[in-house]
């Protein structure tokens, strides 16, 4: 499996707009966005906006950086294969 990472401002109706689209195979399986300085001790870390298929969690995810969302992505569609 393969994971891409894009770029994206997210409207989110708060301050947290910097977001990252992840495609799994060139499938779209979450939106992460970053936190923003509103949130204080943890501003700068990602918050999974949406996920999709087995990336959907009733949980609200948040990761330190980008590499231990994708970690996460990766190990939740793993159970795919």
């Amino acid at each position: 499996m393969t994971l891409r990472l894009q770029p994206v401002q997210v409207g989110t109706g708060s301050y947290d707009v910097d977001g990252q689209l992840v495609f799994a195979d060139g499938l779209l399986a979450a939106v992460l966005v970053q936190l923003s300085d509103y949130h204080e001790d943890i501003a700068g870390m990602w918050f999974l906006e949406a996920g999709f298929g087995l990336v959907s969690s009733a949980t609200q995810s948040t990761f330190a950086d980008l590499d231990a969302a994708q970690t996460w992505i990766e190990q939740r569609l793993a159970h795919a294969a």
